[in-house]
Order: structure tokens, then C-alpha cells, then sequence
């Protein structure tokens, strides 16, 4: 796995070392961070179509499903606040964990805050599986919400510092790669526990969330900070050796230069929360803001939380729904496999372009057809070859979203902040996308309830628009160190005027960061 020399392709330095085994085996194993966060996304939807599960927590559901009085609408079957309670709850307490992991991953180092992160989703996955109330069973989303908070928070900011410039997408990208994967098992998951007799299988389903926690937990235990992280903490000597390690070449001196010259300007900075306002910093914060909100709008996460509950709604039956749910999260992993080979090969702004186009086709057409079919009222059946149309142009638009969006808007922002930034930009990122996620698992249902196929159209819409923020906005960071990218934002059209000249005099990533209240 030895490579040359990292050249950057943005005018970058050029560092020497190799792409070595223990980088890449350190990187998966913190990627598995987000396994956590997927096997709960893709549980969540599969879990509350399940009959014993609605019967249980939420018998009003249940009972709006079996009576044959109450002609409800298609659109509608599955419309209750306090089922989307249920899903969303663990994202509005991953917004606020995040808050605190930005503390936590600063002062201490990614490591410690991955090991809490997994802990917490641990426990959380004991308490919804052993749930007998609706309470306990807040309770325990809420503690998964605080795991994924902080595993979101640090884990792709791990991945952007351990690796080189030259595989850092791919590398990167390993932690959506584990998204998808937690997806996947958690869809395979369910369609297995909804066959066990007497209705059981939504506690296994749920209890089995422990296994990524302790995947996580156990293996970020064995895992070595990042070179930057040490610095940030008063360790020079143990940070140089770290990169030695990691680069696989005792000759790392212009590179640890440069993160050692960022790393004092961060000492600098008081207040990080601050610091990211100054205008220096507005093209940094306004990606870790839009990204993540624009990601949300996409409207994947309709089909990642609710994918049994949307085939339900549109006519498959229960097998059938959760069985198009394993198929949706196959093309999810596949598609981003696609990604991890073509982020720094083809770089980053053709797979947000092309995606976006791809996503917009999609979601016309299937609001078009479940328009066609159900129009407004609800009211209508699909035959076979309209089923598997849909299922078709859904696992299209997944595939989309896959190899774009998904990867991507982890990628951008994790390695666009310099040092004295960092952890709050990445908090930012968290926090939005976590509140973005939050409000769309919160009124998606009602949304399809009270929109019905337009709701399809409404995603499309925010597609398009962000489509265009990237051709516009986005500049390519394929290839360029991390400690660099202030060379890409000054080449930029629109962001240059915010760049001052010190920071890319000499090559090296300059700054001067506001200085300490005294």
C-alpha cells in the first residue's frame, strides 16, 4: 500500500511519506463510529411498522391501522406526533451532545470523545431494548442521541487529520462506507426479527444497537490521538513521533512544521465560538452551516427512517416493505463504494453536481407516478410493475445520494477548518445537521400526510437549489492539505475577499488568530 510522495493538486506542498497499513487500519477503526448512526437510522423506520412494536407504544397508530371504520387516507395511515417523537428524539439530543463534544474533543483529543460517544449509545441501546414504557424508551433514544453526537463530532475530523492529503476522501469517506453498512444490517435486522413468533423481534432489533456501541467503544480504547490533537495539547516531541508512524518515514519535518505553525496560532484563540465569526473565517462557516442543512434537504432521510413505513403507505405489504428497505440500503453501500473510488480520483465537485442532477430526475418522477396513482385523496392502488417502478427510481435517486451528499457532506466541512477552528466548525456541522435531521423526522409523516405527493416535489425543489450553490460556492479540495485550503478559498471568485494575504504567504498555512482577552 506504499505510495509516493502527497502531491497536492491545489498547489499545495508536497510531503513525503507512504500510505502505510497502520494509518489505514486506525481509520477503520474509527469509521466504525458510524456504524452507530446508521444501524439507528435504518432501525427506527423498521421498527415502528411493525405491529407488536405499534401495539404496544403506540396503540393509536395501531388501532388507526385495523379499523376498518376510519377510511383514512393513504398519505395519513401512519401520522402521530408521538411516533416521530420516538425517531427524532435522538437527533435533537444529538444536536445538544454535540455542543459538548466540541469541548470534550478539543481539550481532550478525538479519542476520548469517540469513547464516550460509544459508551452512551451503549446504554441507550440497553434501556430500548429492555423498554416497557414509552418513557424508558425516550429515555434510551435520547442516550443513543448523545452517542451519535459525539461520535458525529469526532470521528470524521479523526479521519481528516490521520490521513494524508492524497487519500484523505477515501479515507474519509469510511465512515459514511460505515453509515451505509449500519443501514444495511439494521434493514436486514428487522426484516429477520419481524418474523419471530409472538411479536417479539422489535427488542432484539433495537438491543442489538449494542453491538456497534461496543465495536466503538472497545476499539477507539486501542486507537492513537491524531498528531494535531496531541500538539493542541503541549506534546511536540510524542506529536512528531505520532507522524512519523502514521506517514511510515522518519522525514516529516515540512509537515509537522505546518501543523505545529497552526497549532500555535490555535493556542492563540481564546474562543474558538468567536473566532469562526471574523470574516476570515466566513467561507469555512458558511459550508459547515449549508452543507449540512442542505443534506438534510435532500429528503434522504425519508426514505432512511421511514423507508418500511413510505412502502407501506404507498401499498407493499409488510414483507414486501421491509425487504424494499434492504434493497434501498444494498444500493446505499454499492453506490458508496463508488464514492470512496472516485472522491480523489474525479474530486469532489463533479460527484455533488452529477448527484444532485441524478437526485432531482428521481424525485420528480416518483412524485409524479404516486400522484398519478394516488392523487390527492389518498385513495388508489399501485399494480406490480408500479411498485417496483418506484422501488426502482428510489434505490436510483439512494444511489445518488450514495456516491454525493452522503459521503461528501461529512467530508467538506471535516477538512475545510483550520486547527483553531476546528472543533467548533465541526460542531456546527453536527449541530445543524443534527437539527435539520431532528425537524425532518418530526413532521415527515405529517408532511406526507398533509402534502401527500408533493412532498416529493417540495425535496426536489431544495435540490435544485443547492445544486447550484455548489457550482457557484463550492470550490475543488481534491488533493490539498489540510493545513492548506486556505490556497483553494483565495483562488476562489466570490471567497477570496475574505481570505487575507497572510494566510498563504509562503506556502504554508499563516494566520493570525484573535488574540486572548487579558
Amino acid at each position: 500500500m506504499a505510495g509516493g510522495g502527497f502531491a497536492s493538486q491545489g498547489g499545495g506542498r508536497i510531503y513525503e511519506g507512504r500510505i502505510t497499513p497502520f494509518v489505514v487500519i486506525t481509520c477503520l477503526v474509527a469509521a466504525m463510529g458510524g456504524l452507530l448512526f446508521g444501524y439507528d437510522l435504518g432501525i427506527s423506520g423498521g421498527v415502528t411498522s411493525m405491529e407488536m412494536f405499534l401495539k404496544k407504544f403506540f396503540p393509536s397508530v395501531y388501532h388507526k391501522q385495523h379499523d376498518e371504520t376510519i377510511h383514512e387516507s393513504q398519505y395519513c395511515k401512519f401520522d402521530s406526533e408521538m411516533l416521530t417523537m420516538f425517531t427524532s428524539s435522538l437527533y435533537l439530543a444529538a444536536l445538544v451532545a454535540s455542543f459538548f463534544a466540541s469541548i470534550v474533543t478539543r481539550v481532550f483529543g478525538r479519542k476520548v470523545s469517540m469513547v464516550s460517544g460509544g459508551f452512551a449509545f451503549l446504554v441507550g441501546a440497553i434501556l430500548n431494548g429492555a423498554a416497557s414504557n414509552i418513557a424508558m424508551l425516550i429515555i434510551g433514544r435520547l442516550l443513543l442521541g448523545v452517542g451519535v453526537g459525539f461520535a458525529n463530532q469526532s470521528v470524521p475530523v479523526y479521519l481528516s487529520e490521520m490521513a494524508p492529503a492524497k487519500v484523505r476522501g477515501a479515507l474519509n469517506i469510511g465512515f459514511q462506507m460505515a453509515i451505509t453498512i449500519g443501514i444495511l444490517v439494521a434493514n436486514l435486522v428487522n426484516y429477520g426479527t419481524a418474523k419471530i413468533d409472538g411479536g417479539w423481534g422489535w427488542r432484539v432489533s433495537l438491543a442489538l444497537a449494542a453491538v456497534p456501541a461496543v465495536m466503538m467503544t472497545v476499539g477507539s480504547v486501542f486507537l492513537p490521538d491524531t498528531p494535531n490533537s496531541i500538539l493542541e495539547r503541549g506534546q511536540p516531541d510524542r506529536a512528531r513521533d505520532m507522524l512519523k508512524k502514521i506517514r511510515g518515514t522518519i522525514n516529516v519535518e515540512e509537515e509537522f512544521q505546518d501543523l505545529h505553525d497552526a497549532s500555535e496560532a490555535a493556542k492563540k484563540v481564546d474562543h474558538p465560538w468567536r473566532n469562526i465569526l471574523q470574516p476570515r473565517y466566513r467561507p469555512q462557516l458558511v459550508c459547515c452551516i449549508l452543507i449540512p442543512f442542505f443534506q438534510q434537504l435532500t429528503g434522504i432521510n425519508v426514505i432512511m427512517f421511514y423507508a418500511p413505513v413510505l412502502f407501506k403507505t404507498i401499498g407493499f405489504g409488510d414483507d414486501a416493505s421491509l425487504m424494499s428497505a434492504v434493497i434501498t440500503g444494498i444500493v446505499n453501500v454499492v453506490a458508496t463504494i463508488v464514492s470512496i473510488y472516485s472522491v480523489d480520483r474525479f474530486g469532489r465537485r463533479i460527484l455533488f453536481l452529477e448527484g444532485g442532477i441524478q437526485m432531482i430526475i428521481c424525485q420528480i418522477a416518483v412524485g409524479g407516478l404516486i400522484g398519478k396513482k394516488f392523487g390527492v385523496d389518498g385513495t388508489g392502488v399501485l399494480s406490480k410493475f408500479d411498485a417496483d417502478f418506484i422501488l426502482f427510481l428510489i434505490c436510483v435517486y439512494v444511489a445518488a445520494f450514495a456516491w454525493s451528499w452522503g459521503p461528501l457532506g461529512w467530508l467538506i466541512p471535516s477538512e475545510i477548518c483550520p486547527l483553531e477552528i476546528r472543533s467548533a466548525g465541526q460542531a456546527i456541522n453536527v449541530s445543524v445537521n443534527m437539527l435539520f435531521t431532528f425537524i425532518i423526522a418530526q413532521v415527515f409523516l405529517a408532511m406526507l400526510c398533509h402534502m401527500k405527493f408533493g412532498l416529493f416535489f417540495f425535496f426536489a425543489g431544495f435540490v435544485v437549489i443547492m445544486t447550484i450553490f455548489i457550482a457557484f460556492f463550492i470550490p475543488e479540495t481534491r488533493n490539498v492539505p489540510i493545513e492548506e485550503m486556505n490556497r483553494v478559498w483565495k483562488a476562489h471568485w466570490f471567497w477570496a475577499k475574505y481570505i487575507p494575504d497572510d494566510a498563504v504567504i509562503g506556502g504554508a498555512y499563516e494566520m493570525r488568530a484573535e488574540p486572548k482577552d487579558t
